[in-house]
Protein backbone atom coordinates (compact mmCIF):
# COMPACT_ATOMS: atom_id res chain seq x y z
CA UNK A 1 0.00 0.00 0.00
CA UNK A 2 2.71 2.45 -1.04
CA UNK A 3 1.73 4.65 -3.98
CA UNK A 4 4.79 5.44 -6.08
CA UNK A 5 5.08 8.50 -8.30
CA UNK A 6 7.87 8.55 -10.86
CA UNK A 7 8.30 12.16 -11.92
CA UNK A 8 10.33 13.79 -14.68
CA UNK A 9 10.76 17.29 -16.11
CA UNK A 10 10.87 17.65 -19.89
CA UNK A 11 11.94 20.50 -22.15
CA UNK A 12 12.22 20.12 -25.93
CA UNK A 13 12.61 16.35 -25.66
CA UNK A 14 10.67 15.24 -28.73
CA UNK A 15 13.69 13.20 -29.83
CA UNK A 16 13.78 11.26 -26.55
CA UNK A 17 10.36 11.36 -24.90
CA UNK A 18 8.77 8.32 -26.57
CA UNK A 19 11.81 6.11 -25.88
CA UNK A 20 11.99 7.35 -22.29
CA UNK A 21 8.31 6.69 -21.65
CA UNK A 22 8.54 3.21 -23.16
CA UNK A 23 11.50 2.49 -20.88
CA UNK A 24 9.90 3.70 -17.65
CA UNK A 25 6.24 2.78 -18.12
CA UNK A 26 6.81 -0.92 -17.32
CA UNK A 27 8.37 0.15 -14.02
CA UNK A 28 5.24 1.97 -12.90
CA UNK A 29 3.07 -0.88 -14.12
CA UNK A 30 5.02 -3.30 -11.96
CA UNK A 31 4.69 -1.10 -8.89
CA UNK A 32 1.03 -0.20 -9.23
CA UNK A 33 -0.38 -2.80 -6.85
CA UNK A 34 -2.64 -0.25 -5.15
CA UNK A 35 -3.83 1.26 -8.43
CA UNK A 36 -2.59 4.66 -7.26
CA UNK A 37 0.93 4.81 -8.69
CA UNK A 38 1.69 7.05 -11.65
CA UNK A 39 4.38 8.05 -14.12
CA UNK A 40 4.28 11.86 -14.38
CA UNK A 41 6.14 14.03 -16.87
CA UNK A 42 5.93 17.80 -16.58
CA UNK A 43 6.47 19.69 -19.82
CA UNK A 44 8.32 22.94 -19.11
CA UNK A 45 6.87 25.03 -21.92
CA UNK A 46 8.63 23.13 -24.71
CA UNK A 47 8.78 24.79 -28.12
CA UNK A 48 8.72 21.49 -30.00
CA UNK A 49 6.23 18.59 -30.04
CA UNK A 50 7.16 17.16 -26.63
CA UNK A 51 3.81 17.84 -24.97
CA UNK A 52 1.78 16.72 -28.00
CA UNK A 53 3.65 13.42 -27.99
CA UNK A 54 3.04 13.10 -24.25
CA UNK A 55 -0.70 13.59 -24.73
CA UNK A 56 -0.79 10.98 -27.47
CA UNK A 57 1.08 8.52 -25.27
CA UNK A 58 -1.40 9.03 -22.43
CA UNK A 59 -4.27 7.93 -24.65
CA UNK A 60 -3.07 4.32 -24.53
CA UNK A 61 -1.17 4.33 -21.21
CA UNK A 62 -3.56 5.01 -18.30
CA UNK A 63 -0.85 5.21 -15.63
CA UNK A 64 0.91 8.05 -17.43
CA UNK A 65 0.02 11.64 -16.51
CA UNK A 66 1.17 14.38 -18.92
CA UNK A 67 1.32 17.83 -17.35
CA UNK A 68 2.44 21.15 -18.76
CA UNK A 69 3.41 24.57 -17.39
CA UNK A 70 4.97 27.80 -18.68
CA UNK A 71 8.72 27.63 -19.12
CA UNK A 72 10.51 28.22 -15.83
CA UNK A 73 13.59 26.05 -15.96
CA UNK A 74 14.52 22.58 -14.73
CA UNK A 75 14.41 23.46 -11.03
CA UNK A 76 10.93 24.96 -10.94
CA UNK A 77 9.65 22.06 -13.01
CA UNK A 78 11.06 19.51 -10.58
CA UNK A 79 9.44 21.41 -7.69
CA UNK A 80 6.14 21.45 -9.60
CA UNK A 81 6.40 17.68 -10.09
CA UNK A 82 7.19 17.03 -6.43
CA UNK A 83 4.28 19.19 -5.33
CA UNK A 84 1.92 17.37 -7.70
CA UNK A 85 3.02 13.95 -6.43
CA UNK A 86 2.58 14.97 -2.80
CA UNK A 87 -0.89 16.43 -3.38
CA UNK A 88 -1.86 13.31 -5.34
CA UNK A 89 -1.15 11.03 -2.39
CA UNK A 90 2.27 9.60 -3.16
CA UNK A 91 4.08 7.74 -0.40
CA UNK A 92 7.26 7.52 -2.44
CA UNK A 93 8.61 9.89 -5.08
CA UNK A 94 11.22 8.84 -7.59
CA UNK A 95 12.73 11.56 -9.76
CA UNK A 96 14.73 11.15 -12.92
CA UNK A 97 15.11 13.09 -16.17
CA UNK A 98 13.47 12.53 -19.54
CA UNK A 99 16.61 12.65 -21.68
CA UNK A 100 17.37 8.93 -21.55
CA UNK A 101 20.62 9.19 -19.61
CA UNK A 102 19.47 7.03 -16.68
CA UNK A 103 18.73 3.31 -16.67
CA UNK A 104 15.32 2.08 -15.44
CA UNK A 105 16.79 -1.37 -14.81
CA UNK A 106 18.62 0.12 -11.84
CA UNK A 107 15.41 1.28 -10.14
CA UNK A 108 14.62 -2.09 -8.57
CA UNK A 109 17.70 -2.06 -6.35
CA UNK A 110 16.57 1.29 -4.95
CA UNK A 111 13.00 0.13 -4.39
CA UNK A 112 14.06 -3.07 -2.65
CA UNK A 113 15.97 -1.08 -0.03
CA UNK A 114 13.32 1.55 0.61
CA UNK A 115 12.28 0.21 4.04
CA UNK A 116 15.76 0.93 5.37
CA UNK A 117 15.96 4.56 4.26
CA UNK A 118 14.15 7.87 3.97
CA UNK A 119 16.00 8.60 0.74
CA UNK A 120 18.25 6.73 -1.66
CA UNK A 121 20.28 8.94 -3.97
CA UNK A 122 22.13 7.97 -7.12
CA UNK A 123 25.88 8.40 -7.28
CA UNK A 124 27.31 8.94 -10.77
CA UNK A 125 30.82 7.57 -10.27
CA UNK A 126 31.31 7.39 -14.03
CA UNK A 127 29.61 10.03 -16.15
CA UNK A 128 28.86 9.86 -19.83
CA UNK A 129 28.09 13.55 -20.15
CA UNK A 130 31.67 14.80 -20.11
CA UNK A 131 34.47 15.82 -17.77
CA UNK A 132 33.19 19.39 -17.48
CA UNK A 133 29.90 18.21 -15.97
CA UNK A 134 31.76 15.92 -13.57
CA UNK A 135 33.95 18.85 -12.52
CA UNK A 136 30.89 21.03 -11.90
CA UNK A 137 29.41 18.32 -9.66
CA UNK A 138 32.63 18.13 -7.64
CA UNK A 139 32.52 21.90 -7.13
CA UNK A 140 28.87 21.66 -6.05
CA UNK A 141 29.71 19.02 -3.46
CA UNK A 142 32.56 21.20 -2.15
CA UNK A 143 30.21 24.16 -1.82
CA UNK A 144 27.59 22.06 -0.03
CA UNK A 145 30.25 20.94 2.44
CA UNK A 146 31.48 24.51 2.92
CA UNK A 147 28.09 26.12 3.43
CA UNK A 148 26.15 23.35 5.17
CA UNK A 149 28.80 21.11 6.67
CA UNK A 150 27.59 17.95 4.94
CA UNK A 151 29.66 15.63 2.79
CA UNK A 152 27.95 13.95 -0.16
CA UNK A 153 29.40 12.13 -3.20
CA UNK A 154 26.78 13.41 -5.67
CA UNK A 155 24.38 16.20 -4.75
CA UNK A 156 22.39 16.54 -7.95
CA UNK A 157 21.93 13.09 -9.49
CA UNK A 158 18.56 12.79 -11.30
CA UNK A 159 17.96 9.31 -9.89
CA UNK A 160 16.50 9.51 -6.40
CA UNK A 161 13.87 7.68 -4.37
CA UNK A 162 12.47 9.68 -1.44
CA UNK A 163 9.71 9.44 1.11
CA UNK A 164 7.03 11.92 0.10
CA UNK A 165 6.44 13.22 3.62
CA UNK A 166 10.11 14.17 3.90
CA UNK A 167 10.07 15.83 0.48
CA UNK A 168 7.02 17.81 1.56
CA UNK A 169 8.82 18.98 4.70
CA UNK A 170 11.87 20.21 2.80
CA UNK A 171 9.99 21.54 -0.19
CA UNK A 172 8.44 24.12 2.11
CA UNK A 173 11.89 25.64 2.61
CA UNK A 174 12.29 26.43 -1.10
CA UNK A 175 10.71 29.04 -3.33
CA UNK A 176 8.60 27.62 -6.19
CA UNK A 177 11.07 28.95 -8.75
CA UNK A 178 14.25 27.83 -6.97
CA UNK A 179 16.70 26.58 -9.57
CA UNK A 180 18.55 23.82 -7.70
CA UNK A 181 15.98 21.90 -5.64
CA UNK A 182 17.66 18.50 -5.91
CA UNK A 183 20.92 19.81 -4.52
CA UNK A 184 19.07 21.23 -1.54
CA UNK A 185 16.93 18.10 -1.13
CA UNK A 186 20.10 16.04 -0.84
CA UNK A 187 21.57 18.60 1.55
CA UNK A 188 18.49 18.70 3.78
CA UNK A 189 18.18 14.92 4.03
CA UNK A 190 21.81 14.61 5.12
CA UNK A 191 21.91 17.76 7.28
CA UNK A 192 18.87 16.71 9.31
CA UNK A 193 20.29 13.20 9.70
CA UNK A 194 17.56 11.30 7.92
CA UNK A 195 18.27 7.73 6.93
CA UNK A 196 20.13 8.24 3.66
CA UNK A 197 22.36 6.20 1.38
CA UNK A 198 24.02 6.73 -1.99
CA UNK A 199 24.03 3.97 -4.58
CA UNK A 200 26.19 3.86 -7.66
CA UNK A 201 24.29 4.30 -10.91
CA UNK A 202 25.23 4.44 -14.56
CA UNK A 203 24.85 7.69 -16.47
CA UNK A 204 24.84 7.57 -20.25
CA UNK A 205 25.68 10.38 -22.66
CA UNK A 206 22.71 12.08 -24.27
CA UNK A 207 21.99 10.22 -27.50
CA UNK A 208 19.46 12.58 -29.06
CA UNK A 209 18.36 16.17 -28.72
CA UNK A 210 20.27 19.13 -27.31
CA UNK A 211 21.01 19.77 -23.66
CA UNK A 212 19.44 23.10 -22.71
CA UNK A 213 22.08 23.73 -20.02
CA UNK A 214 25.46 24.85 -21.39
CA UNK A 215 28.61 26.03 -19.63
CA UNK A 216 27.60 29.71 -19.77
CA UNK A 217 24.30 28.86 -18.10
CA UNK A 218 26.10 26.69 -15.54
CA UNK A 219 28.36 29.62 -14.59
CA UNK A 220 25.36 31.93 -14.24
CA UNK A 221 23.50 29.34 -12.19
CA UNK A 222 26.59 28.88 -10.02
CA UNK A 223 26.85 32.58 -9.27
CA UNK A 224 23.23 32.66 -8.19
CA UNK A 225 23.71 29.45 -6.19
CA UNK A 226 26.33 31.09 -4.00
CA UNK A 227 23.85 33.79 -3.01
CA UNK A 228 21.07 31.26 -2.52
CA UNK A 229 23.20 28.97 -0.35
CA UNK A 230 24.01 31.85 1.98
CA UNK A 231 20.32 32.67 2.37
CA UNK A 232 19.23 29.05 2.75
CA UNK A 233 21.89 28.45 5.40
CA UNK A 234 20.32 31.19 7.54
CA UNK A 235 17.00 29.33 7.48
CA UNK A 236 18.23 25.90 8.53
Amino acid sequence: MEPLYIVMPAYNEEANIKTTLDAWYPVIEKHNKTGNSRLVVVNDGSKDNTYKMMQEYAETHPLFVPLTKPNGGHGSTVIFAYDYAIKSGADWIFQTDSDGQTNPDEFEDFWNERDNYDAIFGNRTVRGDGKSRAFVEKVVCMLVKHYFGVKVPDANAPFRLMRADKVSKYLGKLKPDYNLPNIMMTTYFVYYKDRVTFKEISFKPREKGTNSINIKKIIKIGQQALKDFRELKKNL
